[in-house]
């Protein structure tokens, strides 16, 4: 049986110009080789799988090559290339951090560092996973790293930059490497399909892509295991059926049903994602993604940001011409929102589901609001009646019935007010009218009270408060509710957030509080303040006075 080597080993890159994508740090540490500044010691820090070993290699490499190309790289033909190729170079130590993080450890690296290298100019040593050290190997190090032998370079490795003592950073030259992009690594996956003898879909080799999240080791493993799975034949269909990928139909196929108001089959196709075994929480995080994805094929200077294939790029823009922007911006809010609420809820399934039948009533609810302020913009617009034809021979003043009748004014436009999109006449007039002075019910104050004790969520304090409090309707535009204190009373009428919530809710902008202090009996009173809190515990178990005294404690 032929011996097998994984792909992320068999394809690992050999020269600055073979890393994929990091080409401003290759064409950084070839100048740096051009000008003969190599520093004694250096940082590579970044994501896992981006070539943060491999490229500590090649430039160890390259600065012992003997025989640079043109190109500043190593020729792989001089003994020093060969040695390191066949693994017996003493120019070039790797240390594991991870099990080698003790100060004896660094002590012993500390007396080899001053044996000069045997061939080449340079000794150089990588440490990987440099994060794992020691606080007291970090010290050991100090030294030796600060001021090494004129031959020794240091090259240090971590995915955990923040774990690094500041004082091993400023004596490195730190060099960040960036996630690795899905164009590039499809076209590094489509090159190495070609070599191996693959026929691979340009979706498929997507899926793997965005499945790896900017590591390219991770892409070539999930790479290694779809052809396992696949053989020579790498499919979309099969890629995502072997990595439990969600297809894009799926998401396609529930945006048109949320467009047409069928939430029945909305939540039959989300039965049917269960069914086969997907987590909903991962099902509605993609169902925002598809979202984002649509509304960036809205324009097309934000086209770039959309990373799929073609054809599925052909699908969103197709799409995205059918749906509207104010569908986007819901339904993106609601997806958000359930996932938020995902964990916390009782009934996940459910949960999930209220969210779909929202979702397939948002294009429905805009109707039914614009057909609602139509018809009272219908309703509330003066009747004039027409004019009767001039005469022939004599010019008339048409008889109105009305003596309020006055006849409308015509007001000069602007070019800018002529460009200006077309509003119904009357329309904005009587909408701010109906707000100003729109009257509500004593449920609908309970109803608009409940949603801004939801509004305030994020404030514990002021969502205690609201609470506990029942207001109620007391003249048309005036709400009245108790309080416990003057505080509460002080703190509530600054507070701008409850009358401006309520005005927009109610549509009424005269609304107006008024806030009382429950006027109960002393001991009634619920304790407020820090020291009413402790006078209340002080007359329950009268040890605390004791207590406080006794230990000297202050009340806060």
């Amino acid at each position: 049986m032929e011996h097998f080597i994984v792909s992320a080993r068999k394809y690992r890159p050999l020269t600055f110009e073979s890393v994929v994508g990091q080409e401003n740090i290759g064409t950084t540490l070839k100048n740096a080789i051009q000008r003969k500044q190599l520093a004694h010691a250096y940082l590579f820090c970044g994501p896992r799988g981006v070539g943060k070993t491999t490229c500590a290699r090649i430039f160890a490499k390259t600065i012992n090559c003997q025989n640079l190309t043109p190109e500043l790289e190593a020729c792989g033909e001089c003994e020093s290339c060969r040695s390191f190729a066949e693994g017996r170079s003493y120019s070039i130590h790797e240390l594991d951090a991870a099990s080698n993080n003790s100060v004896d450890d660094i002590r012993v690296l500390t007396d080899q560092v001053r044996v000069p290298p045997q061939i080449g100019h340079y000794s150089v040593y990588i440490i990987d996973e440099v994060h794992m050290l020691s606080s007291s190997a970090f010290n050991a190090f100090l030294k030796t790293l600060e001021e090494p032998p004129a031959h020794a370079i240091f090259i240090l490795a971590t995915t955990e930059k923040h774990k690094i003592l500041p004082t091993i950073l400023s004596r490195c030259q730190i060099y960040d490497f960036s996630r690795i992009s899905i164009p590039d690594m499809v076209k590094h996956l489509a090159n190495i399909a070609a070599k191996e003898g693959v026929q691979a879909e340009p979706e498929a080799l997507n899926v793997i892509a965005r499945k790896a999240d900017g590591a390219m080791r991770d892409a070539l493993s999930i790479y290694d295991q779809a052809v396992a799975f696949c053989g020579s034949n790498l499919t979309y269909a099969n890629v995502i059926e072997n990595l439990n990928v969600l297809d894009y139909e799926y998401y396609f196929k529930l945006t048109g049903h949320f467009t047409n108001q069928r939430y029945a089959d909305a939540l039959l196709l989300f039965d049917e994602v269960l069914a086969k075994g997907f987590d909903a929480q991962h099902f509605i995080a993609g169902l925002s993604i598809h979202f984002r994805d649509l509304l960036v094929c809205k324009d097309p200077r934000t086209l770039p940001l959309l990373e799929v294939g073609d054809a599925v790029a052909k699908r969103y823009a197709e799409q995205a011409e059918q749906v509207s922007y104010p569908f986007l911006y819901e339904a993106l809010q609601l997806t958000n929102a359930c996932e938020m609420g995902y964990k916390s809820s009782g009934n996940p399934r459910l949960h999930v589901e209220l969210a779909l039948l929202r979702l397939s009533n948002i294009d429905a609810e805009k109707k039914n609001d614009s057909a609602e302020v139509t018809a009272e913009t219908a309703k509330a617009a003066p009747v004039v009646e027409p004019a009767p034809p001039p005469a022939t021979r004599s010019i008339h003043i048409p008889k109105v019935s009305s003596p309020a009748y006055t006849p409308p004014v015509v007001k000069e436009i602007s070019l800018k007010d002529a460009m200006a999109p077309k509003v119904e006449p009357g329309k904005v007039e009587v909408q701010q009218a109906e707000r100003k002075s729109n009257l509500f019910t004593q449920a609908q104050l309970l109803d608009a009270w409940t949603a801004l004790v939801l509004h305030v969520a994020g404030k514990p304090r002021l969502t205690a408060v609201l609470k506990e409090i029942s207001p109620e309707l007391k003249e048309e535009d005036t709400i009245t509710f108790p309080v416990w204190n003057s505080h509460q009373k002080e703190w509530i009428e600054k507070n701008e957030t409850i009358l401006g919530f309520l005005r927009d809710k109610l549509q009424n902008d005269n609304i107006k509080l008024d806030v009382t202090i429950n006027q109960q009996e002393e001991g009634a009173k619920a304790p407020y303040t820090h020291d009413e809190k402790f006078r209340f515990l002080v007359e329950q178990y009268p040890v605390v006075a004791q207590m406080k005294q006794v230990m000297s404690l202050d009340i806060r």
